[in-house]
């Protein structure tokens, strides 16, 4: 019988069909994408509303990637070069998925500031929207923070400097302002306990509290609803909606398809650097953060001595602030934007200084001809670096495992001169690097008392390669000099 004599109620469904209703019968998947789908954008499709769903494309870029290079990653200041070098030079194309990662926070930034300017230019914070609008600054934050603290992880002399005059600036906080800087660095000194401390939050905290905005950001978004384009009423919409899915899908997977091509493209070309290893005692090297927080740093060095409170912290927190309360100041709801001239000005007009700033510390950079040539004689030294072959970390003259488990006191001198970056110019076993000597044989050298009085005050020879006096407990200079006594 021909299945045209087959009544329709009597059909058998499709495997497919069958497949797809035992799991909607258990899920309610059907409706989720119903509710997903079928979200009503009044006044159409557009290109404008491509940015939030880049942004989330790039997050989930970043996670990707992170993911396969915290495989390797080690965060400890005798390894973490190492290890990135590794992955750089080594890993079968660790150094594109690196650039990719190094290149997508640069882009989130600069689609952050288009996000945001497309807000601010529609209007798009009004009618409800305050929650949904103090979400966005919260994730704002939190990518600025992830890019803060992922910065210092190659643990190279770019890396370990840039990050060194950032956690300074903690200190001019009043009152708590060097106990914030302690906790953040983990001591007085960046060394092991820095890293870590800055891995974790990379890792872990700030992508979690990132994940949990991000969805009450989407609910708020959600609730409100699309606020339309700038002529749209923001609490009553009388344009005509279309629904989410084909058009606007379409438009946000086609500049995804955009934004990955991009990034593989850079990445294939211009490879991101890895510089030398970060040397503490190094000090000629120019610490420059990053192009997005360069404006920053330009405007710390006209705020400085006396003014660095007023310009590091009091006058960025109350610009937070007002930018934060924004939806609360302009609460007409009015959207053109040339009916808004004090909150689109104010807001193009931070934007047309902060750029400023940002060019002026290149030109600052550059036009100094002793500036720049330390400048060049620094991304001479990381092209160097990058066109070396890698070099594996030397075990000679380490205590071996067994010793340092089988003797507490050892294992805790061991901690010590990793906490205290020991290691970053002594090399890890105190076999020596160019910046400082080999600690290897001490123990014939120097009785227990004349190696703890050695280290608690540095003769002129140790002070003018940068040592520093040990300061630190009784017990604790006790366990370092054994440890160091072991070297060999």
């Amino acid at each position: 019988m021909s299945n045209q004599l087959i009544p329709e109620q009597d059909k058998k469904p499709k495997i497919v069909d069958r497949v797809d209703s035992w799991f909607d019968d258990r899920t309610g998947i059907d409706s989720i994408l119903h509710e997903s789908l079928d979200e009503p954008i009044h006044g159409g499709a557009s290109w404008a509303y491509i940015f939030g769903s880049g942004l989330l494309f790039l997050f989930m870029s970043q996670v990707i990637t992170g993911v396969f290079l915290a495989l390797y990653y080690v965060p400890s200041a005798d390894h973490a070069h190492t290890v990135v070098s590794y992955i750089v030079k080594v890993v079968s194309a660790g150094s594109f998925i690196r650039s990719i990662h190094a290149y997508g926070s640069s882009g989130i930034i600069i689609l952050l500031c288009l996000h945001i300017g497309q807000t601010v230019l529609y209007g798009s914070y009004k009618g409800r929207r305050e929650l949904l609008w103090l979400s966005g600054c919260i994730l704002m934050a939190l990518m600025l923070g992830m890019a803060f603290t992922g910065y210092l992880l190659p643990w190279d002399e770019k890396a370990y400097f840039a990050t060194a005059v950032g956690t300074n600036l903690i200190a001019e906080v009043p009152w708590i302002g060097p106990i914030l800087q302690k906790l953040v660095r983990g001591g007085d000194q960046m060394g092991t306990l820095t890293l870590s401390r800055f891995f974790v939050f990379h890792v872990f905290i700030l992508p979690g509290m990132l994940i949990a905005f991000i969805v009450g950001h989407i609910f708020f978004f959600r609730k409100a609803g699309a606020a339309g384009p700038i002529k749209e009423d923001p609490v009553n919409p009388r344009l005509p909606s279309v629904p989410f899915y084909p058009r606007q899908v379409f438009m946000d997977a086609a500049f995804a398809i955009v934004l990955i091509g991009i990034l593989a493209v850079i990445a294939k070309t211009i490879p991101m650097d890895l510089g030398p290893a970060a040397n503490p005692a190094d000090t000629h090297f120019l610490p420059r953060p990053e192009w997005y927080y360069r404006p920053a740093f330009q405007w710390l060095k006209y705020l400085s001595g006396r003014w660095s409170l007023v310009g590091g912290i009091m006058l960025p927190a109350l610009l937070a602030l007002i930018f934060a309360a924004a939806p609360f100041l302009d609460r007409r709801l009015e959207r053109r934007p040339w009916k808004r001239p004090i909150s689109v000005g104010a807001f193009f007009l931070f934007l047309i200084v902060y750029t400023g700033l940002g060019i002026a510390s290149y030109r600052d950079d550059y036009s100094d001809p002793s500036m720049a040539s330390q400048m060049h004689a620094q991304d001479a030294d990381a092209r160097r670096f990058m066109a070396a072959p890698f070099v594996p970390e030397s075990t000679a003259g380490s205590v071996s495992a067994n010793l340092a488990s089988a003797d507490p006191m050892v294992a805790k001198g061991h901690a010590l001169f990793q906490a205290q970056s020991c290691n970053s110019c002594h090399g890890e076993g105190g076999v020596g690097t160019a910046a400082a000597g080999a600690l290897t044989g001490v123990a014939g050298k120097y009785t227990d008392a004349q190696l703890e009085a050695l280290l608690q005050a540095p003769n002129s020879t140790m002070s003018g390669g940068g040592m520093q006096p040990v300061v630190m407990k009784p017990a604790d200079l006790e366990a370092l000099s054994t440890y160091l006594r072991q070297l060999h």
